[in-house]
């Protein structure tokens, strides 16, 4: 026999040195966890969610310590009972003796080794289990639905709360047994209790014995497991086409697994037995069975059912599972209650009926009237050239849409506030200092009234929009008391929330900088923040704290720090929000409205589930991106999701960052359910005031979640479900050149057909699968009284309506629309096309419209409003206003009579001609001059000239008059040009 292999030693000097180390780790480790935990208790208290706070706490250290126990502590005391059941005396053999150096160098640390595995495994379980602190709170506080499973019998609470907290724990069960087995079997194998290559005896008995119950308890858990994936079918993707329990796993699989409940528990109960009877014959028969068993009858009989009784007449074996489907999809999505409308029935697609058309605009006073001509994801450019004041001050890349009602009239508004913009400091101002204690907020809110724009006779340069509330200090029609924004989406710095330091002793001079000095360039007003936010750091210790959470010696040194100080951190509404309410998802797009004088942050909270039964699952992030995720819009995470519901309104204060949430589902049972777990959090709705409640909009995530749902799930019939006869499509962008990114939502105030008023609508078409044409057009209102409600007006399914790409292509190609397009798209300009609004007019027509704008290719440079395109039918408007291209459709005054609200005449007039029809040649034919071509570009010419001279040197004056020149030159030419070749 060899002897035994030394264990080598450290020596003193070593072991104190990697002592030292470690400890330091351990310190740095544990006051820096400390310092986060203590600094989030701090936000917390600051915004009264300390509920929160301690709840989560809480419950992810319950979870952690019950799971860590059990984890290592059942692993480790199996090693033990292994070890303490040893033998006393092993046959000698190559085998053991090859082992007996391993027994003697864990001999002697037996006690630190069992310790370590044991914390190991817990640590790993314990963060594991912490990390599903919602399933358990879930499952606490569960809510029933009030809504049975037609298959089982149970309300759907089961399947939401209980089953994913049932699975989580089999899960750890599952976990522990294996582990403990392991355990078991490579302690048994050192210390002598399993020999494998040993002759005679394998096992011990108390080998025997253990490993009998650990295998046992295994197979009684896969029992467990069995009858668990039976209420499991619910989710079952074997239907291809739907989600939830088919024909076959309802009549093969549900079958089987109960009968594999049985089988596996006689055999959890046959191991069991090998305790007294002594002999693994009997398991092991009784494991063999189990696994034929559930081989044939539950892979190869359903799989025998599905191709030979179901695939044959899958439309009919299916249908009454396609039924379940649609109709628990439809709930999960909050699709039950959907206004369908045949809309358009008696149209005949491209080929207008001029006099009816012009009849349903006249009778429109409130659609065309509020088309709007504004893009707020395209203006953020000309808002920054005409309202940013300081560069100090910014914009987001998208604006937002709002409604506000002004001398009586309900109008929709690009809005967006004045926010401090950390990346727009100049080097000077980035320093400690002036990032952090002096440019500290943003100040004011802009507002221009959607559809409007400054009109080139007006004394200034046309195509911007009106701003009707601007400047600093602000003023206009919308009247801001507190426009100071200390929390807000631009406050930030490569996705890092900045913080500033804010407050100052009575007396002290103001340090912040507030706004300029009214009519100065230089001068400037300070102010010392007296808001209600932000955390107090007037003690030492406090001091120190935020000293090292942001690793920043100046909450030490710096004078600006005092007494009265506050920090002023998590200022991004949405982080805001998700923070209070981390068991929401909120919606990517918040907007600013002024409720009450104040600017206040209003945000949608969704509660979702993955296990809903029978509902279809969707990738929340990938279904609700569209062209626009990513540029001033956050995308959502990538989850999976089976039901959604917008249960929460929350509001954050752009001055004090106060955070409020409002049920605004409050039958919502997810909702019920963490109201229970975080009691006082959400107010109820009655708490929102009728003004908030005005500005309240109908979310964007959501509708894009829903309108992709509804592609699909608008059928009723199962057999044209089946086989997809009915399905719609989500269409590309086609402002973005090509681009497969779907079309976002559009907000438009405008009146719905069977509907008296114009109402605020967020809106979406939809084409025809894999088709270019239009099929459907969604909208769902925002008005409080009517909020909610889903119109979808179907169209007919044999009639070619264009869909948004082909409306864009018919603008594209369209001869005068082409030549300008050359013409704008230069060295010095671009075209930008503006959003594609579809429109509903009346019952039986849908008007595109759509901006176009013209922007410089400088770095200042910001796009205006040069022309409006207009597409009904076949028939396309192309003018400088909306009036003169709806004149061009409809006919000399409708678009007058349609833009002013105005029931019109008694229209007998003509369409003056589309740009689609030449103009009719001149009497007597013949051909026309061309002098007037030759002059008219020479004048385009001149013009260009000077538009590039004005951008190269910057000046925003030329630049606009040279536009605005540009397009009386382009106008002068298309007079010449028709002129030139009438006679053609």
């Amino acid at each position: 026999m060899r002897p035994p292999v030394p264990v080598p030693t450290l020596s003193r000097r070593a072991k104190l040195v990697i002592g030292a180390i470690a400890v330091l780790l351990v310190l740095f480790t544990v006051v820096g966890t400390l310092t986060n935990v203590y600094v989030d208790y701090l936000w917390f208290d600051e915004t009264g969610f300390t509920e929160v706070f301690w709840t989560e706490l809480q419950t992810r250290a319950m979870l952690f310590a019950v799971a860590g126990v059990a984890t290592g502590g059942l692993t480790a005391l199996s090693m033990y009972v292994a070890y303490r059941f040893r033998p006393a005396f092993r046959p000698m053999s190559l085998e053991q003796q090859n082992l007996e150096r391993y027994r003697q160098s864990l001999e002697p640390r037996r006690g630190l080794v069992l310790t370590a595995i044991a914390v190991v495994l817990g640590l790993f379980a314990g963060f594991t289990a912490q990390a599903n602190w919602e399933t358990w709170l879930s499952f606490r506080n569960s809510t029933d639905f009030g809504r049975v499973d037609p298959q089982f019998g149970v309300d759907v609470s089961f399947f939401v709360f209980d089953y994913p907290f049932y699975r989580l724990l089999l899960g750890f069960g599952f976990a522990i047994a294996i582990l403990a087995l392991i355990g078991a079997l490579l302690t048994h194998y050192v210390f002598g209790g399993l020999r494998l290559q040993t002759p005679g005896q394998k096992l011990t008995a108390a080998a025997r014995v253990q490993l009998s119950v650990l295998v046992g308890v295994f197979v009684a858990l896969k029992s467990v497991a069995y009858w668990l994936d039976r209420y499991g079918l619910v989710y079952s993707n074997r239907g291809d086409v739907f989600t939830g329990a088919s024909y076959t796993d309802v009549n093969a699989l549900l079958v089987s697994k109960t009968i594999l409940v049985w089988i596996a528990g006689v055999c959890a109960i046959a191991f069991f037995a090998n305790i007294v009877v002594r002999n693994f014959l009997l398991p092991a028969m009784a494991l063999v069975l189990l696994l034929v068993t559930s081989l044939v009858i539950g892979v190869a009989y359903p799989a025998i059912v599905q191709q030979f009784v179901v695939k044959p007449s899958a439309n009919e074996r299916e249908a009454p599972f396609i039924e379940r489907a649609i109709e628990s999809t439809r709930e999960a999505y909050d699709l039950t209650d959907i206004d369908y409308v045949q809309y358009a029935q008696q149209s005949t697609g491209d080929r207008v009926d001029t006099a009816s058309a012009l009849a349903e605009l006249r009778g429109d006073t409130e659609t065309i009237a509020n088309a709007r001509l504004l893009d707020p994801n395209v203006l953020a450019a000309t808002f920054t050239a005409r309202q940013q004041i300081r560069n100090v001050y910014g914009f987001p890349e998208k604006l937002d849409i709002d409604r506000y009602e002004v001398d009586g009239e309900l109008r929709d508004y690009v809005v967006a506030v004045r926010e401090l913009d950390s990346a727009g400091l100049s080097d000077n101002q980035a320093s400690w200092i002036n990032r952090h204690t002096v440019y500290t907020h943003g100040n004011g809110f802009v507002a221009a009234p959607a559809n409007q724009v400054v009109q080139v006779e007006a004394g200034q340069e046309g195509g911007e929009p009106n701003f009707t509330t601007r400047d600093l200090p602000t003023i206009g029609d919308i009247e801001v008391e507190q426009a100071r924004i200390y929390y807000g989406e631009l406050i930030q710095d490569g996705g890092q929330d900045v913080y500033s330091v804010v407050g100052a002793p009575e007396g002290a001079e103001p340090r912040e900088f507030d706004r300029p000095e009214d009519g100065s360039d230089e001068g400037q007003i300070n102010n010392t923040y007296d808001g209600e936010g932000g955390v107090s750091i007037g003690s030492f210790f406090r001091q120190l704290t935020f000293a090292i959470y942001y690793r920043e010696r100046n909450f030490l040194l710096s004078s600006a720090v005092n007494d009265a100080s506050k920090v002023l951190y998590v200022r991004d509404p949405r982080e805001r929000v998700e923070k209070a309410a981390p068991f929401l998802e909120v919606d990517g797009d918040p907007y600013p409205a002024v409720v009450d004088g104040r600017v206040i942050w209003m945000l949608d909270g969704y509660t979702t589930s993955d296990a809903y039964p029978y509902a279809e699952q969707t990738q929340l992030g990938e279904v609700a991106a569209d062209a626009l995720t990513g540029t001033g819009t956050t995308a959502l995470p990538n989850e999976t999701v089976n039901y959604i519901r917008n249960s929460v309104k929350a509001t954050v204060d752009a001055y004090d960052g106060t955070v409020t949430l409002y049920a605004w589902e409050e039958d919502d049972p997810v909702l019920k359910t963490f109201m229970k777990a975080f009691p006082g959090t959400v107010q109820p709705r009655s708490e929102m005031s009728e003004e908030l409640v005005s500005h309240v909009r109908y979310p964007e995530d959501l509708f894009k979640v829903q309108r992709d749902i509804l592609t699909r799930y608008h059928v009723d019939d199962p057999q044209d479900f089946y086989n997809s006869s009915d399905r719609w499509q989500i269409p590309d962008d086609p402002t973005q050149g090509g681009q497969a990114d779907a079309q976002p939502p559009y907000y438009i105030l405008a009146e719905r057909p069977g509907e008296e008023g114009a109402s605020f609508q967020l809106t979406s078409a939809l084409n025809a699968f894999n088709r270019q044409n239009l099929s459907a057009f969604i909208s769902a209102s925002s008005d409080p009284d009517t909020y909610g409600q889903l119109q979808v007006l179907r169209l007919p399914g044999n009639t070619p309506f264009r869909g948004p790409q082909q409306v864009q292509q018919s603008f594209n190609t369209n001869d005068e629309v082409a030549q300008d397009l050359n013409l704008f798209r230069g060295a010095d300009s671009q075209p930008v096309f503006g959003n594609l609004l579809t429109l509903p007019i009346g019952t039986d027509g849908l008007l595109y419209v759509q901006p176009l704008y013209v922007e410089g290719t400088g770095a200042n440079s910001f796009p205006l409003l040069r022309k409006v395109l207009v597409n009904y039918g076949d028939r396309v408007g192309y003018a400088d206003t909306l009036g003169e291209a709806l004149d061009q459709v409809f006919g000399d005054g409708a678009g007058q009579s349609a833009t002013d609200g105005e029931p019109a005449g008694d229209g007998d007039t003509e369409p003056t001609p589309s740009p689609t029809t030449p103009p009719p040649p001149p009497p007597g034919g013949g051909t026309t001059p061309t002098p007037g071509l030759d002059a008219a570009v020479a004048e385009m010419n001149a013009v260009l000239g000077r538009l590039a001279d004005a951008q190269r040197a910057g000046d925003f004056a030329a630049q606009g008059q040279a536009l605005a020149d540009l397009q009386r030159a382009v106008e002068a030419y298309q007079q010449a040009q028709a002129a030139a070749g009438g006679g053609g």
